[in-house]
């Protein structure tokens, strides 16, 4: 049998209110412990990979004589650094070259792949299971491998060295990862949207662009990062084709001389650095859900 206690009002709790505070309070911690131990390995990650930036942005805001000395913190905040690495000769014009290099090789690239990857995902012919291997055998082919006859016929046929148009052009020929990419992203789309279009009257062509295109829109979007980033951060490229001529150096090699012309001021070659780092970021910040989307997609159907 049951009994159950009342309490008058102002008389002192009862027993089993007692009982019930440190149980809930027991309940909270256990709750926060809880979510420090699931959290706990990705907050340490993150703390390892935010630090370095944290680091090169405090040196690029002290001035001379602080920078590079132990201290953590800058005692005064010369946002100047930055306007001095503007000022420097030539890095408006690697700028200039990293982004057309970059935008350019993005827009060749994506152009060539779509419909590449279009065919081999949708079209049935024979020999198709040959070309796609093809294709992958060629993303196991070192570039060093070629870097030699490659810059034979750049610089001695067509007399382009000295620009980044060797590594520019080629793009628009097609990549064999962003192919890939697309291939396997293409795969997961129904084939019934296709018959659909061709049954209203559109043609490969048309389909390719009014249906498959903004359909893939996640796929595109991480093979065009993925691009962009490789464009922007190249330093071998640049290296080979645009060496003897400061005008055409990108800010992945142009940094090497700033480097070497700023050895002291420390302060200037991170401000460079973060400068240089700033668009990847940013970019990838406004664009990571697009890009996880599309990653994430490219593996559902082989």
């Amino acid at each position: 049998m049951t009994t159950t206690t009342l309490t008058a009002p102002g008389s002192a709790p009862s027993r089993t209110g007692r009982r019930g505070a440190p149980a809930t309070a027991r309940a909270r911690r256990k709750r926060v412990l809880h979510w420090i131990a699931v959290h706990s390995v990705a907050i340490a990650a993150a703390l390892f990979f935010v630090l370095p930036f944290v680091f090169v942005f405090l040196t690029s805001v002290m001035n001379d004589d602080q920078a590079m000395s132990g201290e953590l913190w800058p005692h005064e905040w010369n946002w100047s650094n930055y306007a001095k690495v503007f000022e420097t000769p030539g890095f408006l014009d690697w700028w200039r070259n990293s982004l057309m290099y970059a935008l350019l090789g993005t827009l060749f690239t994506v152009g060539s792949a779509i419909p590449v990857a279009y065919a081999l995902a949708k079209f049935r012919f024979r020999g198709r299971r040959t070309a796609m291997l093809l294709v992958i055998s060629t993303m196991m082919l070192p570039p060093q491998v070629i870097v030699i006859p490659m810059y034979l016929v750049w610089a001695q046929q067509l007399h382009l060295s000295g620009s980044l148009w060797p590594l520019i052009i080629p793009m628009a020929f097609g990549d064999a990862y962003s192919i890939f990419l697309l291939r396997q992203f293409l795969l997961t789309i129904p084939k019934e949207y296709i018959e659909s279009a061709k049954v209203d009257g559109c043609g490969e062509v048309r389909t390719l662009l009014k249906i498959i295109v903004p359909m893939a829109k996640p796929g595109i979007a991480a093979v065009s990062l993925f691009q962009f980033f490789y464009c922007w951060n190249d330093y071998f490229g640049p290296q080979i084709y645009a060496a003897q001529n400061p005008a055409a150096w990108t800010l992945s090699y142009g940094l090497e001389s700033f480097k070497s012309a700023h050895n002291v001021n420390w302060n200037l070659t991170m401000a460079a650095t973060l400068l240089i780092m700033a668009p990847v970021i940013i970019i990838f910040f406004f664009a990571q859900k697009a890009f996880v989307e599309g990653v994430t997609l490219t593996g559902v159907k082989g």
